[in-house]
Order: C-alpha cells, then structure tokens, then sequence
C-alpha cells in the first residue's frame, strides 16, 4: 500500500507530505486547489517522463518520493530479477534536474524509467476519467477479462508459442528476400567463380612466375657470370679449387713436424670440399639456364592474368583471389540450398501455428468461461448503482489471424434500457453510466488481482445523489481488501471514507491535511452548500457523516 508521498518544488508545490493510511481514504478540495497536480506528482514518481517545466519556477530541482508497503505483495522476485535492493518498505524516489535530466531510484538504487513503470504497475492503478476512453480499446477489454479470469499460465504458454511462431515467421521471410536477392546474383556469382576456377590459381604461384621471369629475362647475363665464377673456382692454371688443393698438400708434408697445423687441414679440406661442391652446383645451374622465348611468352600471358584479376577485385595477393573464389563457391552453394532451408522452415512454421493455435483455444475458454461470470456480476452491480433494465453483454469472436493476445476479438456490449439494442458501451453509455460501468469493472478486478493500491481520479463524473452513495459503498467494499484512495467533488463519497484529506491553495502554494472530524463536517457542509454555510448544511453534512 501507499504509506506516504513527499513532494518538492513540482509545479505550484513548494512542499508537500502526505502520510496515507489501509482503508478507504477520500481526497477533496475546491476546482484549481492542486489535486490533479499531486496526482501528476505521482504518475512522474512511478515512471511518466518528465521535462523542466514540471520544476517550481525558481528551483533547481524537484524531488518527488513515494514510499510503500510490499511485503505482501511477492514483489521479492521482480526486485532479483532488477538488481534492486528488495525491503518491506519500498522508496521510490524521483529528481528532475532544472537542465531536464532526471534521475530515479528504488531503495537507493538507481532504475530506470522502464523499471519504475513496470514497479509502478504492480503497486498502483490510477483510474482517471480519461481512462473511460479505453472502453472502446479491445486490448484494455481483453486486459480486463484476462486479470479476472486469472489466466497468466495460459497466457505464458500461448505467448511462448507465439513467440516461436513469429521468430520463425520473421526469419522465413528473411530468408526469401535473401534468396531473392542472391538469385538476382546468381549469374554474376556463377561467372566470377568461373573465372577464378578455370584459372586454376596457387598459392605461391606468382612469386615464383616473376622470379622465373627475371632469370630467363637475364638468361644470357646470368649465364656469363656464373661461368666467370666457375673459371675463377675451378681454372687448372691457378683457380681457388687448385689453390685449395696445392695449399692442403702443403699442410700435409708439414704435418708430421707440427702437430697444431692438423687444425689447418681440416678447415682447408672443410673449404676445398664445399667450394668444389660449389662449382659443381653452378655449373650445373650454368648449363640448366637457357633463353626460351616460349617459356616467357607463357609467364607473361600468366601473369597478365594473375595482374588483371588483382585488379578486377581490388586485391594484391593470389591468396586473397582463392578467399574470393571460395566464397563466390559458398554463396553458390547456399543459394542451391535455400530451397531446402525454406521448406524445411516452413514446416517448423506450420507446427508451431499449429501449437499457437491449440494453446490459443486454451486461453479462448479461459475467457469464454470467466465471460458469463463478468456479465452477472457486473449487471448484478449496476442494478445496485441504479440501473434496474442494465444488460451487459461480453462478446469472444474468433480473429482471422493470431496476434500476441491470442485469437480474440471482444466487444463489451451495453444497453440501460429494457427495450433498447445491446450496443458498445463506448458508444452508446451516458457519462454517468460509463462511471459506474468503469467502477463495477475496477471491483471485479480488484478482487482478482493482487494490487495494493488503487486510486480513483473523479470516478463520480456524471453521477449524484443516491448513486454517489452506492458507488461510495462499493468503494469502501473494495477497501476491505486493498488501499483505495478517492478525489472527489461529492459529499456522498467523501463521507463514505475512513479517512478525509483536504487539497486547498495557501496563496499560491499547494498544500494537502488530513482532516480532523469537526474539519470533516465542515468540508462536507460546504460541497453541499458552497461556502455560505447554513445551518441545513451543516446538520446535512453531520447525518452524512454519521450514517457512515
């Protein structure tokens, strides 16, 4: 329940706390006095967005905190689920800087709007009378049938079928313009991937095709100074490998005279070794390299190739062409496979329509079933409200289509008159009726859900006398179960409550009190009278008070 509000510098409040209390409590106050202010308070502490002006002209920043009692609410769930601090009295608090900016918080934790409003839905339901406008809402109908029919598990497995339903509807549809797409592609991707694959690229192929090219390029060149070097190592008339040998016969005639000079001939014969097997190799290489204009002619043509493709797809590397060339082969190969992925996803559709379907059904009898209990309770209740011919009628039709409410269309049907047509109640209901129609629709779903607030915002439009009593009545019923808070201009109702607060203006500042019972009589004299006070008023306003 709403333990108390502490507002500051919102609006035309400067600063405001109200300390509210279980029951039925009434809120009055003369036309302009701030009342629909204080609820704007509230409305902005529980998730409405919020902008500068709601600032006091000349505060830097309004502060609006609630503060409530949960512990028999089973909230402790939602505040895990939230990373909140849970504790039986929950703060909401709410700062709008003058910039703008806002910041919220539940216990010292900051949230986010989202999270106060989600919060907010679960503690409090602000009936205003521009709600009565969602009569003629069919969501707003089936919300109402649904809370009284206290079908959450048939909505949580319908909704999880649904859910799947859509995702895979979405990707089906994902997957077609996918495969339109890339079948208007194919007959490039087909030419490309040709191309690259009669090439028959390698990996390392060009690197070696242009090292080949600038030796056969050179052959005649290279060739001249290799047979240069071999003349110089292995010349009989004073080449290195002669040299070499000579220079190890030497060391071994010397050997036997100086031991150390071993070393020498083994690095000499190590030398003389590898630079004989040296000019074998380049002469062999000497005699390999030869100018072949057929050889070069091929290379270049290769390479042109090569170049061109580089070019064609704005990369440098052979390897990054094969990176091309195997992706235009995947795509191919996912466009000839798009035809089986779409069959396969259209029958894991029709399953899960099928498995919608049947748990739509389900949810279907949940309200048809709670349908007839509704429509007896509700006329049983507007009869008590002074409607003695009311027919009230709830209809269930079948939609073309599943929606994320199910396959429902519903229609609540309305006629005051015996001899009158059962039409929409939007339509065709008094505003007087549609009040005592919205009342009767709140009590049933306060005794069906779990909420431990609600306050009613001019509930009483169009209504007077007698039927302000009975709906003042009903109100204080529902108070028995959970915290109802009334703003009202009739006294009928406002001597209904356990507990009277008055909204009045000091200059020009809201102010809010709890009234005392000889405050109460006069407050009541005066919505009866006005503020000429006569003593009929006063003894009226005692005898409302009294048989209360």
């Amino acid at each position: 329940m709403l333990r108390s509000l502490s507002i500051q510098n919102f609006a035309i409040i400067e600063k405001l706390e109200i300390n509210f209390e279980k029951g039925f409590s009434v809120i009055t106050g003369e036309t302009g006095a701030g009342k629909s202010i204080i609820m704007g308070a509230l409305a902005m502490v529980l998730g409405q967005r919020a902008d500068s002006k709601t600032i006091k002209q000349g505060a830097e920043k309004c502060l609006i905190e609630a503060c409530f009692e949960i512990q028999e609410y089973s909230l402790q769930s939602f505040f895990d689920e939230n990373d909140l601090d849970y504790a039986d009295s929950c703060i909401i608090r709410r700062e709008i800087l003058a910039n703008g900016k806002s910041r919220s918080f539940v216990n010292d934790t900051p949230a986010s709007l989202s999270t106060l409003k989600n919060l907010g839905e679960k503690l409090i339901d602000i009936h205003s009378q521009y709600e009565n406008l969602l009569l003629k809402d069919n969501l707003f109908q089936l919300n109402v049938i649904d809370t009284i029919a206290k079908n959450e598990k048939e909505r949580a497995e319908y909704q999880k079928h649904f859910n799947r339903f859509k995702l895979l509807s979405q990707q089906l549809n994902e997957l077609i313009e996918a495969n339109q797409k890339n079948s208007a592609d194919k007959e490039y991707l087909e030419f490309q991937y040709s191309q690259l694959e009669t090439a028959k690229l390698q990996p390392d192929e060009q690197e070696e095709l242009e090292n080949e090219l600038k030796q056969l390029t050179h052959a005649e060149e290279i060739k001249t100074e290799l047979n240069k070097i071999n003349l110089l190592l292995s010349n009989d008339m004073g080449g290195v490998i002669v040299n070499l040998k000579e220079g190890l016969n030497s060391i071994r005639r010397i050997k036997k005279f100086m031991p150390e000079s071993e070393g020498f001939e083994e690095r000499l014969n190590s030398c003389y070794i590898d630079i004989k097997d040296l000019s074998a190799e380049i002469e062999v290489k000497q005699n390999d390299i030869d100018f072949d204009p057929q050889r070069i002619e091929y290379i270049n043509q290769r390479l042109d190739l090569i170049y061109s493709m580089e070019h064609k797809h704005r990369v440098s590397t052979i390897s990054e062409l094969l990176d091309l060339q195997n992706e235009f082969e995947q795509k191919l190969h996912k466009i000839a496979s798009f035809d089986e992925e779409i069959d396969s996803l259209k029958k894991q559709i029709e399953a899960a329509e099928l498995q919608a379907a049947e748990a739509a059904k389900t949810l279907t009898n949940s309200r048809v079933k709670i349908s007839k209990q509704m429509e007896d309770k509700l006329v049983k209740q507007l009869k008590q409200l002074g409607m003695p011919h009311v027919r009230f009628n709830v209809t269930i039709t079948e939609k073309q289509a599943l929606s994320a409410n199910g396959n429902d269309e519903t229609d609540f049907l309305f006629s005051a008159n015996e001899h009158a047509p059962l039409l929409a109640v939007s339509e065709i209901a008094s505003g007087g009726e549609i009040s005592r129609v919205m009342l009767s629709l709140k009590s049933l779903i306060a005794s069906s859900k779990t909420l431990p607030t609600i306050i009613f915002d001019e509930i009483d439009t169009g209504v007077s006398g007698e039927i302000a009593d009975k709906m003042a009545e009903i109100m204080r019923q529902m108070s028995t179960e959970i915290q109802v808070l009334c703003i009202t201009h009739l006294p009928q109702i406002a001597a209904k409550g356990q507990n009277h607060f008055k909204v009045y203006k000091d200059q020009s500042t809201t102010n809010i009190k709890k009234l005392t019972s000889s405050e109460r009589v006069t407050e009541i004299a005066q919505m009866l009278s006005g503020s000429n006070l006569s003593e009929a008023a006063v003894l009226n306003a005692k005898t409302l008070l009294s048989t209360n």
